[in-house]
C-alpha cells in the first residue's frame, strides 16, 4: 500500500542541482516566459486541434467499443513491436494505412514526435544534408540535431533560398516542410517543391500533422503528389481525434526504420485499444464529408470577417492562412498573455503562443477552428477579439 503524506518523501535541500534548475525557472519566469500545466473545462473551443470532432464524437467511441468487442483485449501491448509487442492487428492496420494513403509501406509510430525523431534521426547520416523549412515542428528539429548530417534551414516558404540551400548541399539530400504548419497554419508551396526536389535529385519530406482529416488525407495526395514525395508524417492526434503516428514511404524505409529509428525500436509499443481507435477514425473520417464542409465553411467565415480584420492596430496582424489555424500576432508574452486571459473570461477558450516556442516578437493568439464552433460563437469570438484590442 502506498502511504499518504502531506510531506516530500526526501528533501531537495541535499540536491545541488536544484538550486540550478531553480535559478533558470526564476530566470524564464522573469521574462514571461514560464510554461505551466492547467486544466480547462469551460468555454468553447478555439484551442484544440480536435478540428472534425472526433476526440469528442460518441459516434467514434461506440465504434471503438464495438470494434473492442470483436478483439481480444488487453491492457497493454506487451513491449516493443520487435520482442513482445507486435500483432498481426498492427500488421494489418499499417497495411491499410499505406493503401489509404496511397503508398507501398507504413510503419506505426506512438505519436508524431516519435515519428518525426525516429525518422530524422535516422535518415540521415555523416555526409548527407538536411534542409529544412526555418518554421517545421520542434519534433523534426530534435530528429535532425540528433541525425549526423549537415543541416541548413531556409526561410518559411522561401523557394529561392530553398535553391540555394540545394546548390551547396552534398550527399544523399533531404528537404523537410510540413504541408500545413502548425503555428502559423499557413500552406508550403508543396508543388514547386518537389520540382526544386527534382532538379536536385532531392527527397521530399512531409509532414502531414495539421493536413491529415482537414484537406482529405492530406495535402500531398489532394495535389497528387504521391510519387514526388519521398516519406509523409501522418500523426492521428489531431483531426482523427485519437492518437500515434505513421510514416509512410517506400517498403525499404520501413524495414530501415525498424532497424535504425530509436524511437520505434525502444519504446513499448501501442496497444490494442489505440490500434482500433485509428482504424475506426480513418472509418469514420469516410463518413464526415460534412463535418469537412462544415469546418472549411467556418474557416472561410472567419476570414471573410474583414470589418473586425481592418480594427487591428499596427504591429498586430493575422497571418494568412486557409486552415484550421489562425494566428494573430501580438509582440510580447506580457501583451498576447493578458489578451489570451481577458478573452477567456468571455468564456472563450483560446491560448496564447509565447517565445520561445514561437519567435521574439511573434508572439500571438493561435485560434483553432472546428467544425463543431457555430457562426454565433465565431461572431462572438471576434466581437470580444476587437473590443479587447480597442482599448
Amino acid at each position: 500500500m502506498y502511504q499518504n503524506s502531506d510531506e516530500p518523501a526526501v528533501s531537495s535541500i541535499m540536491f545541488p542541482a536544484e538550486k540550478t534548475i531553480a535559478e533558470i525557472l526564476a530566470q524564464r519566469e522573469s521574462k514571461g516566459a514560464l510554461r505551466k500545466l492547467f486544466i480547462t473545462d469551460k468555454g468553447v473551443d478555439f484551442c484544440s486541434n480536435d478540428y472534425l470532432g472526433f476526440a469528442r464524437s460518441p459516434i467514434l467511441f461506440s465504434m471503438i467499443e464495438e470494434r473492442m468487442k470483436e478483439l481480444k483485449i488487453n491492457n497493454g501491448s506487451g513491449g516493443s513491436r520487435l520482442l513482445a509487442g507486435n500483432s498481426k492487428y498492427a500488421e494489418e492496420l499499417e497495411v491499410s494505412l499505406a493503401k489509404i494513403h496511397a503508398a507501398p509501406a507504413a510503419l506505426l509510430f506512438n505519436s508524431g514526435y516519435d515519428a518525426n525523431v525516429g525518422l530524422f534521426s535516422s535518415i540521415a547520416s555523416r555526409g548527407d544534408t538536411i534542409i529544412y523549412d526555418e518554421l517545421v515542428h520542434a519534433s523534426i528539429h530534435d530528429g535532425i540535431r540528433l541525425s549526423r548530417a549537415t543541416s541548413f534551414p531556409f526561410r518559411h516558404n522561401d523557394l529561392a533560398h530553398l535553391e540555394e540551400r540545394l546548390h551547396k548541399a552534398k550527399g544523399n539530400v533531404f528537404v523537410v516542410a510540413e504541408s500545413i504548419y502548425s503555428m502559423d497554419g499557413d500552406t508550403a508551396p508543396l508543388e514547386n517543391m518537389v520540382e526544386l526536389c527534382d532538379k536536385f535529385i532531392a527527397h521530399c519530406i512531409v509532414d502531414e500533422a495539421h493536413a491529415t482529416g482537414v484537406f482529405g488525407l492530406g495535402k500531398v495526395q489532394e495535389l497528387g503528389l504521391e510519387d514526388k514525395v519521398y516519406a509523409r508524417v501522418h500523426t492521428f492526434g489531431k483531426a482523427m481525434g485519437c492518437h500515434g503516428a505513421i510514416v509512410v514511404g517506400s517498403e525499404t524505409l520501413k524495414q530501415y526504420l525498424i532497424n535504425y529509428a530509436r524511437s520505434f525500436i525502444y519504446t513499448t509499443s501501442l496497444p490494442l485499444h489505440s490500434l482500433v481507435s485509428i482504424e475506426c477514425a480513418y472509418k469514420l473520417l469516410e463518413k464526415s464529408s460534412e463535418e469537412v464542409k462544415k469546418l472549411h465553411a467556418n474557416i472561410k467565415y472567419f476570414k471573410s470577417m474583414n470589418f473586425f480584420r481592418s480594427k487591428i492596430k499596427s504591429g498586430n496582424k493575422w497571418i494568412d492562412s486557409t486552415s484550421a489555424i489562425q494566428s494573430l500576432v501580438i509582440p510580447g508574452n506580457e501583451k498576447v498573455k493578458k489578451l489570451a486571459l481577458a478573452i477567456q473570461e468571455h468564456n472563450m477558450d483560446v491560448r496564447p503562443i509565447m517565445s520561445p516556442t514561437v519567435a521574439k516578437g511573434k508572439e500571438r493568439i493561435r485560434v483553432c477552428l472546428h467544425a463543431y464552433n457555430t457562426i454565433d460563437e465565431l461572431d462572438i469570438l471576434l466581437n470580444v477579439l476587437g473590443k479587447t484590442l480597442d482599448k
